[in-house]
């Protein structure tokens, strides 16, 4: 007796993983080529399997789905291309846990698998998730990402910690299965949970950042008019706006750090048109040798235009930003409040 044509009418509600499965095939190899190519290991999985399992499907339940999909495309005469309305369509066709894998990737770090995606990580944060597990997850998620990342987030756990975590990993044989899946599981749900969340930034920290790049006169222009407008949104910029003069607020470490990696040329037209208390602070933090060459060069420097200056100070002020996302040191706003991570 033949097998009977399954249809959307059939007497049970199709499945969003078949659902998604007879589009495919009816995209085909061409139009669905690249389409597998944003699949992850266990999407490809579980949508082979539904389409392994489907058997014959009737014409009129391909066109159905096929026109159920236009139509939620072009119900309001457009496209609609946001991360809501992405989410709201893969609903209709994949099952809840596949769709929030899928956003948790465009929302986090990009990667085709966990391993991949803890590599786009920043090592401070993932170290700050780390520290706080036991010693073996660590071994075995250490054990599992690209080496120079390992490297940099050992560097960066406490000291006794992290000598903990290498004994294990010496020791470390083959993790089973259902382990390595376990804590695969544990850092999608909480570690890229929470990146995903902390991604969707502060309209204010975005703007804080922008009025960052302006140059003095612009900014001080902007802020004023601001204050004028809405002062209480001008107050949250300034408190998070991270200047040439907060690089005073750098600890001993810090500014040994930057000031080793900071050019030369930049660093003497930033001090040109600085403050004298930045001065004495950078000057008073090289050696007697090279705080007297920057000074003489400054003096035979004669006048420097604002531009060149603030474009200076932004350079060096983007190096320690850069330098905090490395996590070689620690910048904050002021003494007291919460470290600011960039």
């Amino acid at each position: 007796m033949a097998s009977r044509a399954l249809t959307a009418s059939s007497g049970r509600r199709l499945s969003g993983v078949e659902r998604a499965a007879i589009l495919m095939l009816a995209l085909g190899e061409t139009h669905g080529e690249e389409v597998w190519k944003l699949l992850d290991d266990d999407e490809i999985r579980d949508l082979s399997a539904a389409m392994s399992s489907l058997g014959a499907v009737e014409v009129e339940t391909v066109e159905d789905l096929m026109v159920d999909f236009a139509t939620r495309l072009s119900s309001n005469g457009g496209i609609v291309g946001d991360v809501d309305s992405t989410e709201r369509l893969l609903k209709q066709f994949l099952p809840k846990e596949r769709v929030g894998s899928i956003m948790e990737e465009i929302r986090g770090p990009a990667g085709r698998n966990m391993w991949e995606k803890l590599s786009n990580v920043p090592e401070a944060a993932l170290a700050n998730y780390l520290k706080n597990e036991y010693p073996q997850t660590v071994a075995v998620v250490l054990s599992k990402i690209r080496a120079e990342q390992a490297a940099r987030v050992l560097a960066i756990l406490p000291e006794d910690f992290a000598l903990d975590v290498v004994r294990r990993m010496l020791a470390m044989e083959s993790v089973q299965k259902d382990i390595l899946e376990r804590v695969e599981q544990t850092l999608r749900s909480e570690l890229m949970s929470s990146l995903s969340q902390t991604s969707r930034r502060d309209a204010h920290e975005v703007m804080a950042e922008i009025f960052n790049a302006f140059d003095r006169q612009t900014e001080t222009r902007f802020l004023t008019k601001l204050e004028e407008a809405a002062k209480e949104s001008a107050d949250r910029i300034k408190q998070l706006m991270f200047t040439f003069d907060d690089l005073a607020k750098l600890d001993s470490a810090g500014i040994q750090t930057l000031l080793r990696d900071a050019p030369r040329d930049r660093l003497t037209v930033a001090l040109k048109g600085a403050s004298q208390m930045m001065r004495d602070f950078i000057l008073g933090n090289l050696s007697g040798r090279a705080a007297k060459m920057l000074a003489d060069d400054m003096e035979a420097m004669g006048p420097v235009r604002l531009r060149d200056v603030d474009e200076a100070q932004a350079a060096l002020v983007n190096l320690a930003k850069d330098l905090a996302a490395r996590g070689q040191i620690t910048i904050s706003k002021s003494k007291g409040e919460d470290e600011l991570v960039y």
